[in-house]
């Protein structure tokens, strides 16, 4: 049983994989390019991964491949199609990273609203010492008590965003494929037109992706935040921008990004020194927590697959 690992370093250097040396030899590689894919995935039995294309042209030749673990909730770096049409199979690790995305969301959220690193700045910069007053409070910032926040997209960490967000005395209105009478689902148009803070947990499929454009971002208050920690391409990268450049909003959060790392010509480098952006790296999902979550996931899903039994399978 061949197992190779094409991307362990997108799982952090710290997390221990030898939980999986039982199942065969494992080759790993701390990163893999697309030209390097397909040589590297054509003896193998099993595939790990998590930012690597696996598109047809790289699996077509390996003839052995029988599963793909992908390292993520999301698995749109996978073609699907081809691997249902020729047997390899695709299981994903659910819900492994809801509480650290969720985190990460309300401290956008609160660093955004509160102006927390303005401030910060303010006494680290030394401008406190000499301002010659025992505060500061520009610039103005507002208390979630009584604010709107819109959820778009309502599985485990919309949910998990909702419950805080509630917590912080905001309504919570939802956008979500298929409504429920259980929460206050309401149109795209509705939620953007009335949400104070609007984010982002929907997965990236046909009917998301560039969810959020210019059209969209005119029907949002001025003075409303959007937060991203789902998928870059589920936004239009470059309204964004310059929704931020004109003032038509109020702040951006994001940690997703269509081509990541950022290239030097994104759009989102036009903005990086703007007070109201706040952009992370794609660490939102990646607690120690999380990721140990994530791995022991994977390794349960290959127990299953080599046992007959069917899990976390994407069909």
């Amino acid at each position: 049983m061949n197992i190779v690992i094409l991307d362990y370093k997108t799982l952090g250097d710290d997390l221990d994989l030898s939980p999986v040396y039982k199942y065969g030899n494992v080759i790993k590689y701390p990163t893999t390019t697309q030209n390097e894919a397909p040589e590297r995935v054509k003896d193998a039995d099993i595939v790990i991964v998590n930012k690597v294309k696996m598109t047809k042209y790289v699996v077509e030749n390996a003839k052995n491949l029988k599963l793909i673990c992908e390292t993520a909730t999301g698995y749109d770096n996978i073609d699907i199609k081809y691997c249902n049409e020729h047997g390899i199979c695709v299981a994903n690790t659910p819900a492994y990273s809801t509480s650290c995305v969720a985190q990460v969301t309300i401290s956008m959220a609160t660093s955004l609203m509160t102006h927390l690193h303005e401030y910060r700045d303010f006494v680290h910069s030394g401008k406190y010492e000499v301002c010659g007053k025992a505060n500061q409070l520009t610039p103005v910032y507002h208390e979630f008590d009584g604010l709107t926040w819109g959820i778009i997209g309502f599985g485990n960490i919309g949910k998990a965003v909702g419950k805080v967000a509630e917590a912080l005395g905001c309504k919570v209105i939802v956008n979500k494929q298929t409504p429920d009478p259980n929460y206050n689902c309401v149109s795209l148009k509705t939620l953007l037109k009335e949400s104070d803070i609007i984010s982002i947990h929907c997965p990236l499929t046909d009917k998301t992706r560039g969810l959020i454009g210019e059209r969209e971002l005119d029907m949002m208050k001025k003075s409303a935040i959007i937060i991203n920690v789902a998928r870059g391409a589920i936004w239009d990268e470059n309204a964004l921008s310059e929704a931020i450049i004109s003032g038509k909003i109020a702040g951006l959060g994001c940690d997703v990004f269509s081509c990541e790392p950022l290239p030097k010509n994104h759009p989102f480098n036009k903005i990086l020194n703007y007070d109201n952006v706040l952009l992370t790296p794609h660490m939102a999902w990646g607690s120690f927590e999380s990721r140990t979550r994530c791995f022991s996931t994977v390794v349960s899903n290959i127990d299953a697959f080599l046992n007959g039994r069917e899990q976390n399978l994407i069909k």
